[in-house]
């Protein structure tokens, strides 16, 4: 099973196209990532002079075609594809990374591919010359270029006797929670959630939260919206970027019984989550609803200006309504 996605490389924000090229090739290339550089591959270029012939064939593009688009020219394209943990070696993680670069790009683009083992599961870096080979155009990346890519990818794999995600989700390329499930490691978002989950009572105040999780060992800073770092992360957290249950006026609806919330799994029993959620579900159905009866509202002798805006608040209340733009 393999994962994918793919970018655009562009000038660094000083402009310099060498520049950009050189830190791609030498992340790539990382010697502490690719067994001392004996797992790098290059079509058409050597990976020890890889940037200056990527530099060499612009130069001849422009020549060629008397085209230069300046800072929103595309130096190349870097692809990342990630392997199931235990499924390939990194060898065979290199080599199909290999055969996807040239079917990618049809044989007609300089390329490099490094695989990496500084992870729990391998992964290839592939970054290809946007210039042909014959320096008469480039590549030309399309809508929706993230999905054809992963079928080619998932094509390669089924060759090799590889697993592949059945029913991907809409995105740029896989989801790394999709092919990783548990082994995932919690973001510092998922951290702070789950402290939060744990520290809040109905009944405390807000306040008194923030006591808690200090106590916890997180660090806050007071604002319109307060921040957050749990402990571990590098970063702080403003509530209203956690969660549309984690915003200050969330959780103070919380901590007053307004508002339910399904905590996050936190235990290998999916039967009690779902047990969780079936309760709060059929919770939710027992409140009363929140809708105006328009029609008893106007025998007690409402105006046609109060009429009109039962209408419209019935319509933003109403559940599973659809909003248009």
């Amino acid at each position: 099973m393999a994962t994918t996605w793919i970018k655009a490389v562009h000038r660094t924000n000083s402009g310099s196209i060498s520049a950009a090229i050189k830190s791609t090739v030498e992340y790539a290339e990382n010697a502490d990532k690719t067994q001392g550089g004996e797992l790098v591959a290059a079509y058409e270029c050597d990976p020890m002079t890889a940037q200056s012939e990527f530099m060499l064939s612009k130069r001849q593009y422009e020549l060629r075609t008397g085209r230069n688009q300046g800072q929103h020219d595309v130096i190349g394209y870097q692809i990342r594809q990630s392997f199931k943990p235990g499924e390939v070696t990194a060898q065979q993680a290199l080599d199909i990374g290999c055969e996807l670069a040239m079917r990618w790009t049809h044989g007609k683009h300089q390329f490099i591919v490094a695989a990496h083992t500084n992870t729990d599961n391998p992964h290839t870096h592939i970054f290809f010359n946007s210039v042909t080979l014959d320096h008469s155009r480039k590549f030309q990346d399309f809508k929706r270029s993230a999905i054809a890519l992963r079928r080619v990818s998932d094509m390669i794999c089924v060759e090799n006797g590889l697993s592949i995600i059945d029913n991907p989700g809409l995105s740029k390329g896989y989801n790394r929670a999709e092919y990783l499930g548990d082994r995932k490691p919690p973001t510092g978002r998922d951290k702070l959630r789950d402290m939060i989950d744990n520290s809040l009572r109905v009944g405390m105040s807000f306040p008194d939260l923030l006591v808690a999780l200090r106590k916890a060992g997180c660090e806050i800073k007071i604002g319109k919206q307060p921040s957050i770092k749990p402990p571990g992360s590098k970063k702080f957290f403003r509530l209203d970027t956690v969660g549309e249950d984690y915003s200050q006026e969330a959780i103070m609806e919380r901590l007053a019984g307004k508002r339910d919330v399904v905590p996050r799994k936190k235990s290998e029993d999916d039967s009690e989550r779902k047990a969780a959620e079936y309760m709060a579900a059929a919770n939710q159905q027992k409140r009363p609803s929140l809708l105006i009866d328009i029609q008893a509202k106007i025998q007690e002798g409402a105006g046609d200006a109060y009429v009109q805006w039962m209408r419209i608040f019935n319509l933003k209340t109403a559940p599973n309504h659809t909003k248009y733009k």
